[in-house]
Protein backbone atom coordinates (compact mmCIF):
# COMPACT_ATOMS: atom_id res chain seq x y z
CA UNK A 1 0.00 0.00 0.00
CA UNK A 2 1.55 3.46 -1.13
CA UNK A 3 1.33 6.51 0.78
CA UNK A 4 -1.99 7.44 -1.42
CA UNK A 5 -3.99 4.86 -0.83
CA UNK A 6 -2.90 5.23 3.08
CA UNK A 7 -4.36 8.89 3.02
CA UNK A 8 -7.01 8.12 1.19
CA UNK A 9 -8.12 5.43 3.63
CA UNK A 10 -7.61 8.41 6.43
CA UNK A 11 -9.75 10.86 4.48
CA UNK A 12 -12.26 7.97 3.71
CA UNK A 13 -12.41 7.48 7.43
CA UNK A 14 -12.45 10.40 8.68
CA UNK A 15 -15.24 12.87 9.70
CA UNK A 16 -14.53 14.82 7.18
CA UNK A 17 -15.42 12.96 4.16
CA UNK A 18 -18.72 12.50 6.44
CA UNK A 19 -19.72 16.04 6.08
CA UNK A 20 -19.07 15.60 2.39
CA UNK A 21 -21.32 13.31 2.41
CA UNK A 22 -24.21 14.52 4.78
CA UNK A 23 -24.97 18.23 4.52
CA UNK A 24 -27.25 18.40 7.42
CA UNK A 25 -24.46 17.54 10.40
CA UNK A 26 -22.36 20.58 9.02
CA UNK A 27 -25.71 22.61 8.96
CA UNK A 28 -26.57 21.25 13.16
CA UNK A 29 -22.77 21.99 13.40
CA UNK A 30 -23.21 25.60 12.91
CA UNK A 31 -26.29 25.34 14.46
CA UNK A 32 -24.63 24.22 17.56
CA UNK A 33 -22.06 27.34 17.52
CA UNK A 34 -25.04 30.03 17.15
CA UNK A 35 -26.38 28.19 20.41
CA UNK A 36 -22.84 28.69 22.06
CA UNK A 37 -22.98 32.12 21.30
CA UNK A 38 -26.29 32.55 22.53
CA UNK A 39 -25.68 31.17 25.69
CA UNK A 40 -21.71 32.90 26.18
CA UNK A 41 -22.21 35.88 24.84
CA UNK A 42 -26.28 36.72 24.83
CA UNK A 43 -26.24 34.46 28.37
CA UNK A 44 -29.53 32.81 27.17
CA UNK A 45 -30.04 30.43 29.73
CA UNK A 46 -26.51 29.91 29.23
CA UNK A 47 -26.18 27.17 32.26
CA UNK A 48 -27.71 24.68 29.92
CA UNK A 49 -27.83 26.36 26.98
CA UNK A 50 -23.81 25.96 26.99
CA UNK A 51 -24.31 22.11 27.25
CA UNK A 52 -26.90 21.57 24.99
CA UNK A 53 -24.54 23.40 22.16
CA UNK A 54 -21.92 21.58 22.94
CA UNK A 55 -24.22 18.07 22.69
CA UNK A 56 -25.78 18.81 19.51
CA UNK A 57 -22.14 20.21 17.86
CA UNK A 58 -20.57 16.47 19.62
CA UNK A 59 -24.00 14.31 18.22
CA UNK A 60 -23.34 15.92 14.45
CA UNK A 61 -19.78 14.93 13.80
CA UNK A 62 -19.70 12.11 11.43
CA UNK A 63 -17.99 8.83 12.69
CA UNK A 64 -18.09 10.17 16.44
CA UNK A 65 -20.48 6.94 17.36
CA UNK A 66 -21.89 9.28 20.21
CA UNK A 67 -25.00 8.56 19.85
CA UNK A 68 -27.69 6.28 17.92
CA UNK A 69 -30.85 7.11 17.53
CA UNK A 70 -32.20 4.57 15.53
CA UNK A 71 -30.87 2.23 18.69
CA UNK A 72 -33.25 4.12 20.84
CA UNK A 73 -36.11 3.98 18.57
CA UNK A 74 -35.58 -0.08 18.80
CA UNK A 75 -35.80 0.14 22.32
CA UNK A 76 -38.57 1.88 22.18
CA UNK A 77 -40.11 -0.57 20.04
CA UNK A 78 -39.34 -3.07 22.43
CA UNK A 79 -36.94 -4.71 19.61
CA UNK A 80 -34.06 -4.30 21.70
CA UNK A 81 -33.71 -4.04 25.76
CA UNK A 82 -32.50 -1.54 27.28
CA UNK A 83 -28.79 -3.53 28.18
CA UNK A 84 -28.28 -2.78 23.99
CA UNK A 85 -27.69 0.77 25.35
CA UNK A 86 -24.19 -0.64 26.91
CA UNK A 87 -23.19 -3.41 24.49
CA UNK A 88 -24.10 -0.71 21.50
CA UNK A 89 -24.15 2.70 22.53
CA UNK A 90 -21.95 5.32 22.49
CA UNK A 91 -21.02 7.73 25.14
CA UNK A 92 -24.04 10.14 24.97
CA UNK A 93 -26.33 7.16 24.38
CA UNK A 94 -25.00 5.93 28.02
CA UNK A 95 -25.84 9.77 29.43
CA UNK A 96 -29.38 9.67 27.57
CA UNK A 97 -30.21 6.52 29.80
CA UNK A 98 -30.59 10.02 32.44
CA UNK A 99 -33.11 11.87 30.47
CA UNK A 100 -35.24 8.84 28.90
CA UNK A 101 -35.71 7.82 32.40
CA UNK A 102 -37.08 11.00 33.98
CA UNK A 103 -33.76 11.00 36.16
CA UNK A 104 -31.75 14.21 35.06
CA UNK A 105 -35.48 16.76 35.36
CA UNK A 106 -36.38 15.21 38.51
CA UNK A 107 -33.45 15.85 40.52
CA UNK A 108 -33.35 19.14 38.56
CA UNK A 109 -36.48 19.89 40.64
CA UNK A 110 -34.81 18.42 43.76
CA UNK A 111 -32.20 21.36 43.17
CA UNK A 112 -35.13 23.66 42.56
CA UNK A 113 -37.24 23.13 45.36
CA UNK A 114 -34.53 23.65 47.56
CA UNK A 115 -33.71 27.13 46.65
CA UNK A 116 -37.33 27.87 46.16
CA UNK A 117 -39.27 30.19 48.87
CA UNK A 118 -42.82 28.79 48.97
CA UNK A 119 -43.38 31.93 51.50
CA UNK A 120 -45.01 34.17 49.22
CA UNK A 121 -47.51 31.47 47.82
CA UNK A 122 -48.67 30.48 51.63
CA UNK A 123 -49.16 33.69 52.59
CA UNK A 124 -51.32 34.96 49.87
CA UNK A 125 -52.91 31.89 48.62
CA UNK A 126 -54.67 32.90 45.89
CA UNK A 127 -51.33 33.33 44.04
CA UNK A 128 -52.18 29.75 43.25
CA UNK A 129 -54.98 30.65 40.72
CA UNK A 130 -52.67 32.82 38.85
CA UNK A 131 -50.42 30.32 38.31
CA UNK A 132 -53.07 27.82 37.41
CA UNK A 133 -54.16 30.55 34.53
CA UNK A 134 -50.77 31.00 33.20
CA UNK A 135 -51.14 27.54 32.31
CA UNK A 136 -53.07 29.05 29.73
CA UNK A 137 -50.65 28.52 26.75
CA UNK A 138 -50.17 24.78 27.30
CA UNK A 139 -53.68 23.72 26.08
CA UNK A 140 -53.55 26.54 23.79
CA UNK A 141 -50.40 25.37 22.04
CA UNK A 142 -51.47 21.64 22.80
CA UNK A 143 -54.84 22.40 20.33
CA UNK A 144 -52.85 24.82 17.87
CA UNK A 145 -50.45 21.94 17.43
CA UNK A 146 -53.35 19.54 16.65
CA UNK A 147 -54.33 21.34 14.28
CA UNK A 148 -51.13 21.59 12.23
CA UNK A 149 -51.24 17.74 12.19
CA UNK A 150 -49.11 16.54 15.21
CA UNK A 151 -50.16 13.72 17.03
CA UNK A 152 -51.55 13.75 20.67
CA UNK A 153 -48.10 13.22 22.57
CA UNK A 154 -46.44 15.16 20.05
CA UNK A 155 -49.11 18.25 20.81
CA UNK A 156 -48.86 17.39 24.87
CA UNK A 157 -45.26 17.57 24.29
CA UNK A 158 -45.49 21.21 22.66
CA UNK A 159 -47.53 22.64 24.49
CA UNK A 160 -45.91 22.41 28.13
CA UNK A 161 -43.58 24.68 26.44
CA UNK A 162 -45.94 27.23 27.67
CA UNK A 163 -45.08 26.52 31.03
CA UNK A 164 -41.65 28.44 31.19
CA UNK A 165 -40.47 25.47 32.97
CA UNK A 166 -37.42 23.27 30.70
CA UNK A 167 -37.30 20.40 33.18
CA UNK A 168 -40.81 19.69 32.86
CA UNK A 169 -40.89 20.31 29.25
CA UNK A 170 -37.73 17.49 29.30
CA UNK A 171 -39.48 15.33 31.35
CA UNK A 172 -42.61 15.17 29.17
CA UNK A 173 -41.27 14.92 25.90
CA UNK A 174 -38.84 11.99 26.66
CA UNK A 175 -41.81 9.96 27.78
CA UNK A 176 -43.92 11.15 25.32
CA UNK A 177 -42.55 12.09 22.05
CA UNK A 178 -38.19 11.62 22.32
CA UNK A 179 -37.68 12.34 18.72
CA UNK A 180 -38.83 16.22 19.42
CA UNK A 181 -36.60 16.41 22.62
CA UNK A 182 -33.93 18.52 20.94
CA UNK A 183 -36.14 21.48 19.42
CA UNK A 184 -38.33 20.92 22.43
CA UNK A 185 -35.84 22.04 24.70
CA UNK A 186 -34.22 24.57 22.95
CA UNK A 187 -37.34 25.84 22.30
CA UNK A 188 -38.38 26.44 25.80
CA UNK A 189 -35.29 27.79 27.23
CA UNK A 190 -34.56 30.35 24.67
CA UNK A 191 -38.25 31.72 25.74
CA UNK A 192 -37.86 31.23 29.43
CA UNK A 193 -34.38 33.28 28.28
CA UNK A 194 -35.98 35.79 26.31
CA UNK A 195 -39.27 36.41 28.92
CA UNK A 196 -37.98 40.07 29.39
CA UNK A 197 -38.56 40.61 26.31
CA UNK A 198 -41.37 38.70 25.15
CA UNK A 199 -43.57 39.79 28.37
CA UNK A 200 -43.30 43.86 29.13
CA UNK A 201 -45.33 44.80 25.76
CA UNK A 202 -48.17 42.17 26.56
CA UNK A 203 -48.10 43.56 30.38
CA UNK A 204 -48.71 47.22 28.50
CA UNK A 205 -51.17 46.22 26.25
CA UNK A 206 -53.21 44.45 28.50
CA UNK A 207 -53.66 46.46 31.50
CA UNK A 208 -53.78 50.78 31.59
CA UNK A 209 -51.42 52.71 33.88
CA UNK A 210 -53.81 52.78 36.94
CA UNK A 211 -53.86 49.21 37.15
CA UNK A 212 -50.09 48.93 36.67
CA UNK A 213 -49.47 51.69 39.50
CA UNK A 214 -51.27 49.50 42.26
CA UNK A 215 -49.26 48.79 45.24
CA UNK A 216 -50.38 45.87 47.46
CA UNK A 217 -50.54 45.43 50.78
CA UNK A 218 -47.72 43.83 52.52
CA UNK A 219 -47.26 40.02 53.03
CA UNK A 220 -48.08 38.28 56.06
CA UNK A 221 -45.28 36.45 58.03
CA UNK A 222 -45.94 32.93 57.20
CA UNK A 223 -44.42 30.56 60.78
CA UNK A 224 -41.89 27.76 60.10
CA UNK A 225 -44.72 25.11 60.77
CA UNK A 226 -46.71 25.97 57.50
CA UNK A 227 -43.02 26.09 55.97
CA UNK A 228 -42.66 22.31 56.95
CA UNK A 229 -46.07 20.99 56.54
CA UNK A 230 -46.46 22.64 52.92
CA UNK A 231 -44.48 20.09 50.78
CA UNK A 232 -45.24 17.26 53.13
CA UNK A 233 -49.54 17.99 52.00
CA UNK A 234 -48.25 19.15 48.58
CA UNK A 235 -46.60 16.08 48.04
CA UNK A 236 -49.90 13.35 49.18
CA UNK A 237 -52.42 15.58 47.63
CA UNK A 238 -51.16 16.31 44.12
CA UNK A 239 -49.44 12.42 43.78
CA UNK A 240 -52.61 11.17 44.76
CA UNK A 241 -54.82 13.19 42.46
CA UNK A 242 -52.12 13.11 39.61
CA UNK A 243 -49.73 9.97 39.79
CA UNK A 244 -47.43 10.50 37.10
CA UNK A 245 -46.60 13.40 38.51
CA UNK A 246 -44.43 11.69 41.19
CA UNK A 247 -41.20 12.26 40.58
CA UNK A 248 -41.66 15.80 39.75
CA UNK A 249 -43.66 16.73 42.54
CA UNK A 250 -41.58 14.59 44.68
CA UNK A 251 -38.49 15.73 44.32
CA UNK A 252 -39.31 19.36 44.07
CA UNK A 253 -40.76 19.01 48.04
CA UNK A 254 -38.03 16.82 48.93
CA UNK A 255 -36.02 20.07 48.17
CA UNK A 256 -37.92 22.37 49.81
CA UNK A 257 -38.44 20.00 52.39
CA UNK A 258 -34.67 20.11 52.83
CA UNK A 259 -34.74 23.66 52.81
CA UNK A 260 -37.63 24.44 55.47
CA UNK A 261 -37.12 21.63 58.27
CA UNK A 262 -34.27 23.00 59.56
CA UNK A 263 -32.31 19.48 60.06
CA UNK A 264 -30.91 18.97 56.76
CA UNK A 265 -28.55 21.85 55.94
CA UNK A 266 -25.87 20.58 54.26
CA UNK A 267 -28.60 18.19 51.92
CA UNK A 268 -29.61 21.18 51.03
CA UNK A 269 -26.60 23.05 50.20
CA UNK A 270 -26.11 19.93 48.04
CA UNK A 271 -29.01 20.07 46.79
CA UNK A 272 -28.76 23.66 45.70
CA UNK A 273 -24.90 23.71 44.29
CA UNK A 274 -23.13 20.54 43.62
CA UNK A 275 -25.95 17.77 42.93
CA UNK A 276 -27.54 20.88 40.53
CA UNK A 277 -24.30 21.32 38.96
CA UNK A 278 -23.41 17.94 38.39
CA UNK A 279 -27.22 17.27 36.96
CA UNK A 280 -27.14 20.60 34.65
CA UNK A 281 -24.16 18.97 32.94
CA UNK A 282 -25.31 16.02 32.39
CA UNK A 283 -28.90 17.07 31.02
CA UNK A 284 -27.32 19.64 28.75
CA UNK A 285 -25.06 17.63 26.68
CA UNK A 286 -27.67 14.35 26.61
CA UNK A 287 -30.44 17.02 25.21
CA UNK A 288 -27.94 18.21 22.96
CA UNK A 289 -27.43 14.73 21.59
CA UNK A 290 -30.81 14.18 20.13
CA UNK A 291 -30.53 17.38 17.67
CA UNK A 292 -29.14 14.74 14.83
CA UNK A 293 -29.69 16.61 11.82
CA UNK A 294 -31.71 14.21 9.87
CA UNK A 295 -34.70 14.13 12.61
CA UNK A 296 -33.84 18.13 14.05
CA UNK A 297 -34.27 19.81 10.12
CA UNK A 298 -37.29 19.68 9.53
CA UNK A 299 -40.54 21.62 9.06
CA UNK A 300 -41.77 20.43 12.08
CA UNK A 301 -39.08 22.22 14.23
CA UNK A 302 -39.59 25.49 12.96
CA UNK A 303 -43.41 24.09 13.55
CA UNK A 304 -42.25 23.98 16.85
CA UNK A 305 -40.49 27.13 17.50
CA UNK A 306 -43.24 29.05 16.30
CA UNK A 307 -45.91 27.22 18.54
CA UNK A 308 -43.72 27.22 21.79
CA UNK A 309 -43.81 31.19 21.18
CA UNK A 310 -47.40 31.37 21.35
CA UNK A 311 -47.64 29.21 24.25
CA UNK A 312 -45.57 31.77 25.72
CA UNK A 313 -47.76 34.46 25.05
CA UNK A 314 -51.03 33.18 26.20
CA UNK A 315 -49.00 32.22 28.75
CA UNK A 316 -48.75 34.99 30.07
CA UNK A 317 -51.93 36.52 28.77
CA UNK A 318 -53.72 33.88 31.35
CA UNK A 319 -51.75 35.34 34.02
CA UNK A 320 -52.78 39.09 32.81
CA UNK A 321 -56.54 37.97 32.54
CA UNK A 322 -57.33 36.82 35.47
CA UNK A 323 -55.02 39.03 37.38
CA UNK A 324 -56.67 41.91 35.93
CA UNK A 325 -60.32 39.89 37.13
CA UNK A 326 -58.70 39.98 40.65
CA UNK A 327 -58.14 43.70 40.91
CA UNK A 328 -61.84 44.19 39.95
CA UNK A 329 -62.88 41.71 42.52
CA UNK A 330 -60.72 42.89 44.94
CA UNK A 331 -61.66 46.77 43.85
CA UNK A 332 -57.38 47.20 43.18
CA UNK A 333 -56.03 45.81 46.38
CA UNK A 334 -54.20 43.18 43.68
CA UNK A 335 -51.67 44.38 40.36
CA UNK A 336 -52.51 42.70 37.80
CA UNK A 337 -48.91 42.64 36.48
CA UNK A 338 -47.83 39.98 39.40
CA UNK A 339 -50.13 37.19 36.95
CA UNK A 340 -47.89 37.71 34.40
CA UNK A 341 -45.35 35.58 36.79
CA UNK A 342 -47.45 33.07 36.62
CA UNK A 343 -45.51 31.19 34.18
CA UNK A 344 -42.80 29.21 35.82
CA UNK A 345 -39.44 31.06 34.91
CA UNK A 346 -38.35 31.70 38.67
CA UNK A 347 -37.43 33.98 39.68
CA UNK A 348 -37.05 35.97 36.15
CA UNK A 349 -40.65 36.74 35.76
CA UNK A 350 -41.45 37.85 38.91
CA UNK A 351 -38.30 40.47 38.14
CA UNK A 352 -40.29 41.36 35.22
CA UNK A 353 -43.48 41.86 37.17
CA UNK A 354 -41.37 43.90 39.95
CA UNK A 355 -39.75 46.29 36.59
CA UNK A 356 -43.14 47.15 34.78
CA UNK A 357 -44.41 47.75 37.92
CA UNK A 358 -41.91 50.18 39.25
CA UNK A 359 -41.91 52.09 35.89
CA UNK A 360 -46.02 53.06 36.22
CA UNK A 361 -45.09 53.93 39.95
CA UNK A 362 -41.52 54.26 41.22
CA UNK A 363 -42.51 53.68 44.72
CA UNK A 364 -44.19 50.14 44.03
CA UNK A 365 -42.53 46.98 45.14
CA UNK A 366 -44.11 43.83 43.60
CA UNK A 367 -41.35 41.07 43.83
CA UNK A 368 -42.46 39.16 46.83
CA UNK A 369 -46.00 39.49 45.90
CA UNK A 370 -44.99 38.17 42.43
CA UNK A 371 -42.73 35.13 43.78
CA UNK A 372 -46.18 33.85 44.76
CA UNK A 373 -47.41 33.03 41.26
CA UNK A 374 -44.19 32.58 40.22
CA UNK A 375 -43.53 29.59 42.61
CA UNK A 376 -47.14 28.65 41.86
CA UNK A 377 -46.35 27.88 38.43
CA UNK A 378 -43.91 25.47 38.97
CA UNK A 379 -46.21 23.40 40.82
CA UNK A 380 -48.82 23.89 37.96
CA UNK A 381 -46.67 23.14 35.14
CA UNK A 382 -45.92 19.80 36.75
CA UNK A 383 -49.60 19.07 37.41
CA UNK A 384 -50.19 20.07 33.95
CA UNK A 385 -47.39 17.63 32.59
CA UNK A 386 -49.09 14.93 34.87
CA UNK A 387 -52.38 15.44 33.36
CA UNK A 388 -51.36 15.18 29.82
CA UNK A 389 -48.96 11.96 30.44
CA UNK A 390 -52.57 10.45 31.95
CA UNK A 391 -53.93 11.01 28.91
CA UNK A 392 -51.40 10.01 26.52
CA UNK A 393 -48.55 7.91 28.00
Amino acid sequence: MNVLDILGTLWGNSGFAGLMVDWRSLVMILVGCVLLYLGIVKKFEPLLLVGIAFGTILTNLPGANLYHPELWDAIIAHEKSWGAVFTEGGFLDILYIGVKGGIYPSLIFLGVGAMTDFGPLLSNPKSLLLGSAAQLGVYCAFILAILLGFTGEQAASIGIIGGADGPTAIFLTSKLAPELLGAIAIAAYSYMALIPLIQPPLMRALTTKKERETKMEQLRTVSKTEKIVFPVVVSIFVILLLPDTAPLIGCLMLGNLFRECGVTDRLSDTAQNALMNIVTIFLGISVGATTVGSRFLTLDTIKIVLLGLLAFCFSTVGGLLLGKLMYKITKGKINPLIGSAGVSAVPMAARVAQVEGQKANPSNFLLMHAMGPNVAGVIGSAVAAGFLLALFG
